[in-house]
């Protein structure tokens, strides 16, 4: 096991370094100039010229690649273009911490409900209880964001009064609630269904029927045998759903005006600020990667018998 995670680790600045020269690439030659952007209309040839030779967009595509990739091992990613003076590493962890709360709440919603709600839907199967959970819970899933998002705020800000509209103050403040079950209650259909058709495979095994002949207690038949193997497909989707904690959310960040690292993504996107997106993209590259070897990590102590050679 101990081999096999560092070979994956090893692997790890190769497919970094590739990803983010992909980025790299496809933002020199993408529409679109950063300088040209950031002076708007007030546009002067030589002005424009002299910024692109201070900020080194003159040499070629590999040079500033190469400049790049030496800066960011030494912990540089560069200086912001369009908000200037500020570390694209500094800026990013600041909107980092404010998406990871954000998504940690929508994380909470949709496992706190997603798996009761799967149990109860496996328990139940062929009934109107196993009927009304999964057509309810795909219900919120099918909803897009631009009918979610106005639906509750209709219902909980100007017909209840109860929560405020827009803002963040963090991760116990109220106005965290509408955006979180925003972006949990699709989540929640999703593990919902997951853990109802993995608990059913797994009620119909040999080893949960001969449980219950030895005369085991129904709640350490599901504890020790049902729960424990029916988790595993459910853990492949926490790790991805552990990577998404720094992707942030586009639509719903902008919608609610949080500051995080969504909203920074379509800003930098709009103004062409490639130090910003090619960080952004290494950092989601990499969690992404470390959220996959933590699920085989997972999957070793769920179940004994996987191998990894």
């Amino acid at each position: 096991m101990a081999k096999y995670i560092v070979r994956r680790l090893l692997w790890t600045p190769v497919l970094l370094l590739l990803v983010g020269f992909i980025t790299y690439i496809l933002g020199y030659y993408g529409p679109g100039d950063p300088v040209e952007v950031l002076l708007d209309q007030y546009q002067d040839p030589v002005v424009v010229e002299r910024i692109r030779e201070q900020r080194g967009l003159d040499r070629p595509v590999i040079v500033q690649y190469g400049i790049y990739i030496k800066n960011a091992v030494q912990g540089d990613l560069g200086e912001s273009f369009k908000y200037r003076g500020q570390p694209v590493g500094a800026l990013l962890g600041q909107r980092i911490w404010v998406s990871s709360q954000l998504g940690l709440a929508a994380l909470l919603i949709g496992f706190l409900l997603g798996i009761p709600l799967g149990l109860l839907a496996a328990l139940k199967q062929g009934r109107w209880q196993d009927t009304a959970v999964i057509s309810g819970t795909l219900l919120f899933y099918s909803l897009p964001v631009f009918i979610t998002a106005p639906f509750l705020l209709v219902v909980f800000v100007l017909w209840l009064g109860i929560l405020p509209s827009q803002g963040w103050g963090g991760f116990f403040d109220p106005r965290i609630v509408m955006p979180a079950l925003i972006l949990g209650i699709p989540g929640v259909a999703v593990i919902a269904r997951m853990s109802r058709n993995s608990i059913v495979e797994v009620l119909a095994q040999d080893y949960v029927r001969t449980a219950r002949a030895k005369g085991l207690p129904e709640y350490l038949v599901y504890w020790r045998h049902v729960l424990r193997n029916a988790m595993i497909p459910v853990a492949t989707l926490l790790g991805l759903s552990l990577a998404t904690l720094v992707t942030g959310a586009f639509i719903t960040e902008t919608m609610f005006g949080i500051p995080g690292v969504g909203r920074l993504a379509i800003e930098s996107f709009f103004a062409r600020d490639y130090p910003v997106i090619t960080a952004l993209t290494l950092i989601i590259a990499a969690a992404y990667v470390l959220a996959n070897l933590l699920v085989d990590v997972v999957y070793k102590f769920l179940d004994p018998r996987v191998k990894y050679d």
